[in-house]
């Protein structure tokens, strides 16, 4: 234990010394690099020295360098300088001497002009002098002073273009009267050219055939029971005669002879005929004309192109697909109407949609004139009133028979359009024969006044154009001699529609220049 004990005390103290020799040791390396590093810095640092001072020494000479090259650049730009501005000082001398020699010139000639001015002053003078003199000599041979010679001719050169001022006047009025009525020839003619009808064929009466003589025995009835039914149930008188094989139906409504035509032809057709059977089929009849009146009617407004109206105006137009006026059926009468005035207004340069709107309108208030007291004209006004229409449009229809003042260049056309449509050759049923004899009687009613020269009756009667002798007729007694002729004709004369009286008296002048 005691060899163990010293052991490791031995191996401790050997230890201890190896640790103190080693440390030693090691701080004496630590030492000695030290010293090396302080040697190295030392050089570094002396290297960097000498690198610095070179660098220097380089960059100085560097900028001496370019101070020299920038010195010798502006020396020579400064010599540029000099030698532009020298040149630019000889050029403003050189400009000064020829203001200067200029200037000299320009005074030798106003010295020169102020000689002429003075000379032409003088002549000025003696020729104001001249006209002085000379003006006071005409005054002594005229006796008249400058006012008054000056006063008589300006009162002749007046009173000349006054006479020249009538003339051209005249000429203008002549060839613009001339212009228009050619224009509007022209513009009729188009129209009726681009709106052909057919003549007109309906009357008052229909006619329902019948496939033998026995269905009339059928028709009457009983104890006439059946036709009796059918006369109270449509207001439609029948005419069963010997006529083979045929029932005449006659009534001034064709709506109710419209009815009573299709119900006839149902029930000749069904074969059952007894009252019940004739009313339940005329009460289809009669749904079944409404749906074609309104068809009718739609079908009007698409063919002219007129939207937007009121239903119940739809359907007043197309019950007018069963009224005639002299035959003319009204429906078709106011599809051409619309027609025309809308030609007549696109050759015009007006509005086309208002024109024709118009047009289909105009005779409205005959679909329901059988009905209503007053004129056509009124309750046509009236009903496109009451259905919210436009103010051009109400006067239009109240104004296309005269009535009433027109508005607007549509209203006219309208009513040109309608007379067009109605004085057409067909478009009214009346023989050639009375129609050629009414001609006749309105030419010998105007022709039987005093003092009428001529007269002629056109527009297919519509008119009769007067002229009347100028030493006999006074321009005072004209409009009393239109207002006696007009009351002749009413009260001799039947004719549908108006007729338009017009007077004229004309004094000629005539003188030959030679």
């Amino acid at each position: 234990m005691k060899k163990i004990t010293e052991t490791i005390i031995a191996s401790v103290v050997a230890a201890i010394i190896g640790g103190g020799i080693g440390y030693s040791v090691r701080k004496k390396s630590a030492e000695s690099q030290i010293g090396s590093a302080e040697d190295e810095a030392k050089r570094i640092i002396a290297d960097a020295m000498r690198e610095g001072e070179s660098k220097k020494k380089e960059v100085v000479i560097e900028a001496k360098e370019e101070i020299q090259k920038m010195r010798a650049d502006l020396e020579g730009e400064m010599k540029d300088r000099r030698s532009e501005i020298s040149r630019q000082e000889k050029r403003v001398a050189q400009k000064e001497e020829n203001l200067d020699r200029k200037m000299d010139s320009l005074e030798k000639k106003e010295l020169t002009l102020q000689k002429k001015e003075s000379k032409i002053d003088q002549t000025q003078q003696e020729i104001d002098q001249i006209q002085l003199e000379q003006k006071a000599e005409l005054e002594r041979i005229a006796a008249l002073s400058t006012d008054e010679a000056k006063s008589i001719l300006m009162n002749e050169v007046e009173e000349e273009m006054k006479h020249e001022k009538a003339l051209r006047i005249k000429e203008y009025e002549q060839q613009i009267r001339d212009e228009s009525d050619k224009r509007a020839r022209d513009i009729l003619s188009l129209a009726i050219q681009r709106c052909s009808s057919e003549h007109v064929a309906e009357t008052t009466i229909s006619v329902v055939t019948l496939p033998n003589d026995d269905m009339k025995g059928r028709i009457i009835g009983r104890e006439g029971r059946n036709i009796r039914a059918i006369e109270t149930l449509t207001g439609v008188d029948l005419i069963i005669d010997d006529t083979p094989e045929a029932v005449i139906l006659s009534s001034f409504d064709p709506v109710r002879r419209e009815i009573a035509r299709l119900a006839l032809e149902k029930l000749v057709s069904d074969g059952r005929i007894h009252p019940a059977r004739i009313e339940e089929t005329i009460d289809k009849a009669r749904r079944e004309v409404d749906n074609r009146i309104r068809e009718a009617g739609e079908q009007a407004t698409f063919e002219t192109g007129v939207h937007g109206l009121h239903p119940e105006l739809i359907k007043l137009l197309g019950r007018l697909k069963y009224r005639t006026s002299y035959g003319q059926n009204v429906l078709d009468h106011s599809v051409e109407v619309s027609h025309l005035a809308g030609v007549m207004a696109a050759e015009l340069g007006v509005d086309v949609n208002l024109a024709k709107r118009g047009g289909l309108l105009h005779d409205i208030g005959k679909a329901i004139d059988h009905e209503v007291e007053g004129s056509h004209v009124t309750i046509g006004a009236d009903l496109a009133k009451r259905y919210r229409e436009s103010k051009d449009v109400i006067n239009a229809i109240a104004a296309h028979h005269g009535d009433y003042e027109a508005t607007s260049v549509e209203s006219v056309l309208v009513a040109a359009a309608d007379a067009v449509s109605a004085a057409r050759p067909g478009a009214r049923r009346e023989s050639l024969e009375s129609y050629l004899k009414r001609l006749k009687q309105l030419e010998e009613i105007a022709q039987s006044f005093d003092g009428v020269e001529r007269c002629f009756a056109i527009q297919a009667g519509r008119e009769i154009r007067v002229m009347v002798k100028p030493d006999k007729i006074d321009d005072s007694d004209v409009a009393g001699l239109a207002h006696e002729i007009v009351k002749k004709i009413e009260k001799e004369l039947e004719y549908p529609g108006q007729i338009k009286a017009t007077v004229i008296r004309e004094m000629r002048v005539v003188d030959y220049a030679k």
